[in-house]
């Protein structure tokens, strides 16, 4: 079929509308299926690939939220709001990256420092302390600084049953000068599900499905655009090389090894690994697209 013919087709799709609808669905969905027509005529796709196509979509269903990160719609996302914010002037945040599905809400909260693990996880002790600050250096006091991490094999509390309830999960709110603690365990890099629906799109395209070691956060206070972002860990090899596209410049802190004193304010004896990173949060403005995403997320009943 020509293009003409394609058109006069979405046309009569269409028109076949009995109703107003919602415009913006109309628009978004009637954009989608014209796209999809060319694709499926200027690649000369079969029934049967169609139909298989669909029929693993059907079948990915919990894994799309890895399916929509490795084919970098989430990074995509970003980079976007990004070009929003630089174009209404807002410069000097931290860099924001993908969310990833594996969040939980109703972390429990502290106030200045928690301990994300248990006191039984393995793994190398981890202290990550900082400030959170507004774009001219200013403490945020009372910031909400929510965070998650994998376990020392690769896998998160709540999806993974064998961990205990909100295991590497905490909510910590900054203190009056903006500064926030934890204490972890330092995470290692994964993979997605070698069985799994995303690792069989990505074999069929080429490409790995390894994550680097990284540190989840979302960072919120009034009258301050909401940060998601996560912090990679410096020498992974998949750092540079993330199938998420999720590391950019401004999130490697350097890693660095204390021990002795340095441990004393932590309940830390021996050696252990030390990250010092500061948040910057940039004022909302009118006009911007938000960045509180509403996306269905975990939450334990």
């Amino acid at each position: 079929m020509d293009r003409k013919a394609i058109d006069a087709l979405l046309n009569k799709i269409d028109a076949s509308a009995t109703h107003e609808g919602n415009a913006r669905a109309k628009a978004v969905v009637n954009r989608i299926v014209r796209d999809l027509f060319y694709t499926i005529e200027d690649l000369d796709v079969t029934p049967s690939e169609f139909w298989a196509a669909l029929n693993y979509l059907g079948e990915a269903g919990p894994e799309l939220g890895l399916i929509a990160a490795g084919l970098g719609f989430e990074h995509f996302l970003d980079v976007r709001l990004d070009e929003a914010e630089q174009k209404a002037g807002l410069t000097g945040g931290t860099p924001r990256t993908i969310e990833g599905p594996l969040y939980v809400a109703g972390a429990p909260e502290s106030v200045g420092h928690a301990r994300l693990d248990n006191g039984n996880e393995p793994g190398e002790t981890l202290v990550m302390r900082g400030r959170v600050v507004a774009e001219d250096g200013t403490p945020v006091g009372g910031a909400l600084v929510e965070v998650w991490h994998a376990n020392h094999l690769g896998n998160y509390s709540y999806f993974d049953a064998s961990q205990p309830e909100f295991n590497l999960r905490r909510s910590i709110r900054t203190n009056a000068d903006g500064t926030y603690s934890f204490r972890s365990v330092v995470p290692i890099g994964y993979s997605v599900p070698p069985e799994g629906k995303t690792q069989q799109l990505l074999d069929l395209v080429g490409r790995h499905g390894h994550r680097p070691a990284h540190i989840h956060f979302f960072v919120s206070a009034p009258g301050y655009r909401k940060l998601t972002t996560q912090i990679n860990i410096e020498g992974d090899p998949y750092l540079w090389d993330d199938f998420a596209f999720a590391t950019r410049e401004g999130l490697v802190p350097a890693v660095k090894k204390e021990e002795g004193a340095a441990g004393e304010p932590y309940e830390i004896k021996g050696q252990f690994s030390l990250i010092d990173f500061d948040f910057t949060l940039v004022h909302d403005r009118q006009g911007l697209p938000s960045t509180e995403v509403e996306r269905v997320r975990a939450e334990i009943a």
